[in-house]
């Protein structure tokens, strides 16, 4: 079966893409339609869950959402942040992005490398005396929580961002040979929008070994599965799995 479009549950990229050079090299199409929708808690909802912000010095992000939420929440409910809080995020382009809110400064800021454990070696012990404040959406996976409690590390939970499933009727899910899945909850959007769902000859790509997991409990197969050491983007990984069906 020879591909010619590819879907992927993503939002279309701004700038530069990682796809432009697999969409020019094997003259594919490529069409980037999210399956879910991140919404950020009202302050309503988010005072039932009974935390309290400024009995934290220090914040985990782990999404570039979660700081748009974690910064509206805090005007919404006229929260001041003092200077003193740090902030801890799991990769580099999230700590970036806190400067729409705030000056960046080395001092207060630190990251990971994309995982929690990095993440944590980032806090290490100059920073284990902490109260750290974990931004959750509301599908979180445990490893970030379990891994704060397995260290010993003081932390509250708090749910900033619910996830909403997209209504895909008018979507022609035919009209694509391979489809790519960034998380579990786009496996159940397509369930949801398409109990009908018969995979036959249809592609599946993952990112993510709960969205591969995800995968396999809907008794779907994938054709490639990143992050791996070869591939460590779902765009290489693409270009490794075009390059072999050539």
């Amino acid at each position: 079966m020879k591909i010619k479009n590819i879907l992927i549950s993503q939002p279309n990229p701004n700038g530069s893409s990682p796809y432009v050079e697999v969409k020019e090299k094997f003259g594919l199409n490529i069409d980037f339609i999210p399956f879910i929708r991140i919404e950020g808690l009202s302050a309503k909802d988010f005072r039932i869950q009974r935390v309290n912000i400024l009995d934290h010095s220090a914040v985990v992000f782990t999404s570039r959402s979660a700081v748009d939420s974690f910064f509206h929440l805090c005007e919404e409910m006229r929260i001041t942040i003092p200077e003193s809080m740090k902030y801890f995020c799991i990769t580099e382009a999230i700590a970036f992005y806190l400067q729409k809110y705030i000056i960046y400064r080395k001092r207060k800021i630190c990251f990971g490398k994309g995982n929690v454990p990095s993440l944590l070696e980032s806090i290490g012990s100059k920073h284990k005396t902490e109260n750290f404040l974990l931004t959750l959406a509301d599908n979180y996976k445990p490893e970030l929580p379990k891994a704060f409690e397995k260290a010993g590390l003081k932390h509250t939970k708090a749910i900033l961002n619910r996830t909403i499933t997209e209504d895909l009727s008018n979507l022609e899910l035919t009209h694509y040979q391979m489809l790519i899945f960034y998380s579990p909850t786009d496996i159940k959007s397509l369930l949801e929008n398409f109990p009908d769902f018969k995979q036959n000859d249809t592609l599946i790509g993952t990112f993510g070994p709960t969205t591969a997991t995800a995968l396999k409990e809907a008794n779907l197969q994938s054709c490639f599965e990143a992050p791996t050491p070869e591939a460590p983007s779902v765009a290489q990984a693409l270009m490794l799995y075009l390059e072999k069906k050539k």
